[in-house]
């Protein structure tokens, strides 16, 4: 409850009023982390929740209401019931002989394939599953008392109570932010992916299957571990029925641990029992065309050379080294006509990675006012660089609906000083800023939507997005039912900020003419994009330039 009023007072704008029919909605989602509890058709909980939605918010919204919560006890009351009767389905084909099967194929198979299925039936379904892991020695009976734990743990009416108000938290924080979040501190790593990749720590593996037995590796695992490896322990640490996070948050490495290796157990075909590897993070390095890279570059022909095509997939907070060292590797030789930025798909990341990667760009320029609740307004300023690692040639940025957040600054402010011509379809319109804060109760750590922020020259981007010079019809944009800021529930408002450009730093430069010469191109929508660039008159760079002033 006292999250919940932290969360209301720091947001950047007043919350929506809650629609509590949702509310009950995104509660049985988090509550449920198994499809056992509350989300299965067979489950009691579900419906409870719809019914008693209205009392139970309240109880969120009124820290100081001296009843505490008795909703979430009598909820939690009947998920008991409900729990032990799960737990004895459980209990009963676990304790049933099962016939010769292969174990390998009992640990593989996905959890719950079927969110249809009844919840009863699943339990029966795992219980079977888990006594067809004998054969694979002592460790069957670590990953049945694990399973057994935590999806069938003997809890009181109160003790369930407060896992339904943690569910209930974690709705609400959703409902009244779409980009905010609260989590455990078991839990907290789901809420910093971008950190993550920015600091240089790495999963285990790219994609995972929740199994019976632990975590099987889908893609991209960490040597010597393998595809369809079953990884069944971490450090000691059985994986067999935690949640998807809980799961994420064992399964990191990080370099800069005194000790970051890991000991992982794992099933392999043709392995009879569990094996023991040792796991450590991979030395980084900085490769264009690495997979955990944020950028890749490549040459398109054009006029008498080439321009250099610079894709950015996401903004971690070191792009502005990776752009500089791209910038450099293009210019090694022969000078390009231009360089287009490529940021469709990108969904944005750190205000710290956009600010460094307009550095080359527009070196110390004042960049996006951003207003707190409180009315206090804060701006960033891009790097000051050494003129060698400045690019004063031609520049486009091309973006599409998937361009978000933090792209969206480094297009929006490319385009706010007329520096260079952004081209595509209107962006997602992400112009609101998250922080992290330890929440009040000591608990966990809330992500908040706490700043809004605006274009260097004022204009907004929440629900707004930026609108192309140059449109080009791609991606989705003739899709009426494109997802973009301004069709997600209770999305903030947009903010009209102050125009802080820098004036000395508005330099335009014209977009040299193709001259009839443009590609071939690998994505035909690059050819598109210069094709539509080059046909303009040289002289024209961006809107009017309109007016500028110093800050």
């Amino acid at each position: 409850m006292r999250i919940a009023a932290q969360a209301r007072t720091q947001l950047a704008q007043p919350p929506h009023p809650v629609d509590p029919i949702q509310f009950a909605t995104y509660t049985a989602d988090w509550l449920d982390p198994h499809g056992l509890w509350s989300a299965a058709p067979d489950s009691p909980i579900g419906s409870a929740l719809q019914q008693s939605a209205s009392l139970l918010l309240s109880s969120l919204q009124n820290p100081n209401d001296p009843r505490g919560c008795p909703t979430a006890v009598a909820l939690g009351s009947e998920l008991a019931r409900w729990v032990q009767n799960l737990r004895t389905v459980f209990d009963e084909n676990l304790r049933v002989p099962s016939t010769p099967s292969d174990p390998h194929r009992a640990a593989t198979s996905a959890l719950f394939e079927n969110d249809s299925t009844p919840a009863l039936g699943l339990a029966a379904e795992l219980g079977q599953r888990l006594a067809a892991l004998q054969p694979i020695g002592p460790f069957a009976s670590h990953i049945q008392n694990a399973i057994r734990i935590r999806m069938f743990p003997h809890l009181s009416a109160n003790d369930w109570g407060d896992v339904i108000l943690a569910a209930a938290l974690r709705a609400y924080i959703l409902v009244i932010d779409t980009h905010g979040a609260w989590a455990p501190f078991d839990e907290e790593t789901s809420l910093y992916e971008v950190e993550l990749e920015a600091s240089g720590r790495r999963h285990l593996w790219g994609n995972m299957t929740r199994t019976a037995a632990g975590i099987r590796i889908d893609a991209q695992p960490v040597a010597p571990l393998q595809i369809d490896d079953v990884v069944v322990a971490i450090d000691g640490i059985v994986t067999s029925g935690l949640s998807v996070e809980q799961a994420e948050q064992v399964g990191i490495l990080d370099p800069n641990d005194p000790n970051p290796i890991r000991l992982v157990s794992v099933l392999r075909e043709n392995r009879p029992f569990p094996t023991q590897l040792r796991v450590q993070p991979p030395t980084p390095s900085f490769v264009p065309n690495d997979a955990y890279s944020s950028i890749r570059i490549h040459k398109v022909p054009y006029r008498q050379g080439h321009v250099t095509v610079i894709a950015v997939f996401d903004v971690p907070d070191d792009l502005g080294d990776e752009l500089m060292s791209a910038l450099a590797q293009a210019r090694l030789e022969q000078e390009p006509e231009g360089i287009l930025l490529d940021l469709r798909g990108n969904g944005g990341g750190s205000i710290e990675g956009a600010k460094e990667a307009l550095g080359p760009f527009l070196s110390g320029a004042n960049l996006f006012p951003m207003r707190r609740r409180s009315g206090l307004i804060e701006f960033e300023q891009a790097p000051v660089l050494a003129p060698t690692d400045l690019w004063k040639g031609p520049v486009a940025v091309l973006v599409d609906a998937d361009t978000a957040s933090a792209a969206e600054m480094i297009a929006g402010a490319i385009d706010a000083y007329h520096r260079g011509i952004v081209i595509g379809s209107r962006t997602f319109g992400k112009g609101c800023v998250q922080e992290y804060l330890e929440d009040d109760t000591g608990m966990g750590v809330l992500r908040l939507s706490t700043l809004v922020y605006a274009l260097p020259n004022g204009q907004p981007v929440q629900r707004i997005g930026i609108r192309p010079v140059v449109a080009l019809d791609i991606d989705r944009d003739v899709d009426r039912d494109v997802e973009r800021e301004d069709t997600l529930p209770n999305a903030m408002a947009p903010w009209k900020g102050p125009d802080i450009r820098t004036a000395q730093r508005t330099r335009p430069v014209p977009w040299p003419t193709h001259d009839g010469k443009v590609g071939p191109c690998d994505d035909e929508v690059v050819c598109q994009g210069l094709r539509a660039l080059g046909a303009r008159p040289a002289s024209v760079v961006g809107r009017n330039p309109g007016r500028i002033r110093n800050r």
